[in-house]
């Protein structure tokens, strides 16, 4: 008994047949396939291309806009810098125009000036001319005075020299003697010439007086006298003294005798001096010291 899987020689032939045809239509879709896909790919192929040659005509067109661009900002640029250039040459010019202006102008001014000025300085010389032509006049006149002046200083100088000499002549004739309180009195005039002699001295203050018993009293000096008696023929006289509250009377003295008395704020005392005694009257001198004392 033949298998099942047997098969017959008709049964293999159309089997080998089947399958030529189904791996000739496979081939044929095959080759179709590939036909499409070559197609596709020359289609995408030549889109490329064309996108390509599209987008590098893009690039020339934004390469060319964007240069003619550059240009025109740059030329923009270029106008703006000439009118700049142009501006500050204008404006420099002006300045400098300006400046020059100002420069003259303080040159005027200052030859102006220096002119004035000049014309003071001369002014002021010709004015120092006439001073100095002045001066030389009076310094003249001065010299001749001062010629004038050195004689009559050299006449003075011999003035003193002998009024000096005659002062020391009559001051050695003058007197020391004690006074009525026992303390040795300063130099006695005894006279006017001997009393003008101790001013010149400058040593005391001298006040003259001449005292009469009709006066109740007379002011010499800081002090008070009273003539009480005169006694012609014995040439002798009592007086009363008042001075600092006090009254003290000084009884029965001669002529040219130094009547003392202190008074307050001096170490030397007052001296009274009686030159001449008349007939109820005496004449005479109040002698006091210059130095007073110096206060505790």
């Amino acid at each position: 008994m033949s298998s099942q899987f047997d098969e017959s020689p008709d049964h293999s032939g159309r089997w080998a047949k089947g399958a030529v045809i189904g791996l000739s239509a496979g081939l044929v879709l095959a080759l179709a396939g590939d036909g499409y896909l070559l197609k596709r790919t020359n289609d995408t192929n030549q889109q490329i291309a064309q996108m390509q040659t599209d987008t590098q005509g893009q690039i020339t067109k934004l390469g060319d806009a964007t240069t003619e661009l550059l240009q025109q900002r740059l030329k923009a640029l270029d106008d703006e810098m000439t009118a700049a250039m142009k501006g500050a040459s204008t404006t420099t010019t002006a300045a400098l125009r300006r400046t020059q202006a100002d420069a003259l102008k303080q040159s005027q001014e200052l030859s102006k000036q220096i002119q004035e000025q000049q014309q003071q300085v001369a002014s002021q010389i010709g004015d120092l001319k006439e001073a100095t032509t002045s001066v030389d006049s009076k310094v003249s006149a001065v010299s001749s005075d001062v010629g004038n002046v050195k004689t009559d200083v050299t006449a003075v100088k011999a003035d003193i020299a002998s009024t000096q000499s005659n002062l020391e002549k009559t001051t050695a004739d003058l007197k020391r003697m004690n006074g009525d309180m026992g303390v040795m009195s300063g130099l006695i005039a005894t006279n006017g010439k001997d009393l003008a002699a101790l001013r010149e001295l400058g040593e005391r203050n001298y006040f003259e007086f001449d005292l009469s018993k009709k006066q109740a009293e007379k002011r010499i000096g800081n002090v008070t006298l009273k003539l009480k008696n005169a006694d012609l023929k014995r040439n002798r006289y009592t007086m009363e003294v008042l001075a600092d509250d006090k009254r003290v009377e000084k009884k029965d003295k001669t002529i040219n005798e130094p009547v003392q008395i202190y008074v307050s704020g001096y170490r030397q005392p007052y001296e009274i001096v009686v030159n001449q005694v008349k007939k109820d009257s005496v004449v005479g001198y109040l002698s006091t010291p210059k130095v007073t004392l110096a206060r505790q």
